[in-house]
């Protein structure tokens, strides 16, 4: 549900994204059609999902990408509409119950933030914005996929650094509380490095490009077993391996391992190597423009498996369908 807050700076570009019906892309719309979908994934037992601050990529996977989604200046202040919609999100997120792991910055868009103050700067609005706004419901993402050599421009951001920026979202407070921070690894070695697996408060894993389902349970044991490890949660909050009518499948052999699973359909079929994917409004989860609705089989079968394994809630109607003005702000328990 990376894409929820997408936009597209780049008039070369934006085309690209146009809803069938209307011939033109919508920021507005998309958000407002999340919003209107999340009901339904809570009363089928979602407990959680991956909102990107920068998004993620509108072809699923993706190499180059010219499209700017603009969230931040190049001073690393958030954009004022960016913050508008990701705040709607939240807020829902907070009226049902579900936790918002809230990814910073995704690689093809970091180069956008001029230099490592601005980088800086960004986590620090980001989170304090957080913080401030009262939500206790939000995990921090620093960023997505920080261990594949080419994603990043800012060496702050890749693996070998980046636990300083976890460290500095961890120092902001606000009347005595901090927000809990990790950031996300790729299935390739590392898988964590130490610093990381010491400094975060979880550990955030993806499970694209594992030959099977048992390499989940071999990674969270690799996890378990490094050096310095503590007990703390652990999360694939990625994987685009579903097969979800089989007896032994991605989902269970990480539930199995004491992890929690991630379901990321980019709209295709996966390919190895990924390819990208045009969005056609209806496949998948993140190709723009995205049907936010459970309306292909794929979809269907990861809310029926996620149905077998939680007990379903019912359905409450969202005020966003029908009035999608901005909530205010509040505070909830702790």
């Amino acid at each position: 549900m990376i894409n929820g807050v997408f936009d597209d700076a780049n008039p070369d570009t934006v085309h690209q994204w146009a809803y069938p019906d209307t011939g033109v892309w919508d920021a507005e719309r998309n958000t407002r059609e999340f919003l209107a979908a999340m009901p339904q994934w809570k009363a089928d037992g979602l407990d959680a999902f991956t909102l990107g601050v920068q998004g993620g990529s509108p072809q699923g996977y993706s190499v180059e990408q010219p499209w700017d989604n603009a969230a931040f200046t190049p001073e690393g202040e958030l954009s004022a509409a960016y913050r508008g919609r990701l705040g709607r999100i939240i807020e829902e997120a907070d009226r049902l119950g579900l936790v918002v792991i809230l990814d910073i910055f995704y690689h093809g868009q970091d180069h956008r933030l001029r230099d490592e103050p601005a980088i800086r700067r960004a986590v620090t609005e980001v989170c304090a914005w957080v913080l401030r706004s009262g939500w206790r419901h939000v995990l921090i993402e620093i960023a997505n996929e920080v261990n594949w050599h080419r994603h990043y421009t800012h060496s702050l951001i890749k693996a070998e650094r980046v636990h300083e920026l976890i460290a500095l979202a961890k120092s902001i407070t606000h009347e005595g509380r901090r927000l809990l921070v990790s950031t996300s690894f790729l299935a390739h070695p590392p898988i964590i490095t130490e610093r990381v697996l010491a400094e975060a408060d979880f550990v955030l894993l993806h499970g694209n490009g594992t030959p099977a389902p048992d390499r989940l349970r071999e990674m969270a044991e690799e996890v378990r077993a490094a050096p310095g490890y503590t007990a703390k949660p652990i999360m694939f909050n990625e994987d685009d391996h579903f097969d979800f009518d089989q007896p032994h499948n991605h989902m269970k052999a990480a539930l199995a391992a004491g992890a929690s699973w991630g379901y990321f359909d980019p709209g295709s079929v996966t390919t190895d190597p990924p390819r990208p994917t045009i969005g056609d409004y209806h496949n998948g989860y993140q190709a723009v423009p995205v049907d936010w609705a459970a309306g292909t089989e794929t979809k269907r079968g990861f809310f029926d498996a996620l149905r077998r394994v939680r007990r379903p809630r019912p359905v409450t109607a969202s005020p966003w369908v029908s009035s999608p003005r901005r909530a205010r702000h509040r505070h909830t328990g702790g």
